[in-house]
C-alpha cells in the first residue's frame, strides 16, 4: 500500500475510532440508565465538557474530509500519488495530534496547538492543490 492510501485509510479509521468514542461514552450512559437514548444532543455538550470536545473532533475530522481526503483520493484516481506522498502521512499524524488535543483540554494553549497542527494540514493541502494544478494544467 502506498504512503497516501496509507494516510486516506489511517484518516478513515481515526474518524472511525472518534465515533466509536461517541458511540461507548452514549452506550454506557444509556445502559446505566443515566440518559434516554433518545436524550442526546448532536453537539454532545449536554452530556459533559469532554462528550462536547468529542462530538468536536468528530466534526473537524468530517468537516476536513472534502479538502484531506478529497486530494488523497484525486491523487489516487489520477495515479498522481508522487504529489501527496511525502507529506500524506504528515497530514495524518497533525489530524491525529489535533483531534487528541481537542480531547484533552480547551486552555489557551490547547487551542493554539491545535489552530497550529490544523494550519499544517491546510498548508501542505493548499500546496497538494497547487500542485495537482499545474500537473493537470501542463
Amino acid at each position: 500500500m502506498n504512503t497516501t492510501a496509507l494516510a486516506l485509510a489511517g484518516y478513515i479509521t481515526w474518524f472511525l475510532v472518534l465515533l466509536g468514542g461517541i458511540a461507548v461514552y452514549r452506550s454506557v450512559l444509556t445502559v446505566t440508565g443515566k440518559r434516554a437514548a433518545n436524550a442526546f444532543a448532536p453537539h454532545g455538550s449536554d452530556v459533559s465538557d469532554f462528550s462536547g470536545r468529542l462530538c468536536r473532533a468528530h466534526a473537524n475530522c468530517y468537516e476536513s474530509f472534502p479538502f484531506i481526503g478529497g486530494l488523497l483520493l484525486l491523487a489516487l484516481v489520477t495515479n498522481t500519488t508522487d504529489i501527496t506522498a511525502s507529506l500524506a502521512l504528515v497530514v495524518l499524524a497533525c489530524r491525529v495530534i489535533q483531534s487528541s488535543v481537542h480531547l484533552i483540554s480547551t486552555s489557551v494553549m490547547a487551542v493554539q496547538t491545535r489552530f497550529l497542527f490544523f494550519l499544517i494540514q491546510y498548508g501542505i493541502c493548499f500546496y497538494w492543490v497547487i500542485q495537482f494544478l499545474t500537473r493537470l494544467t501542463a
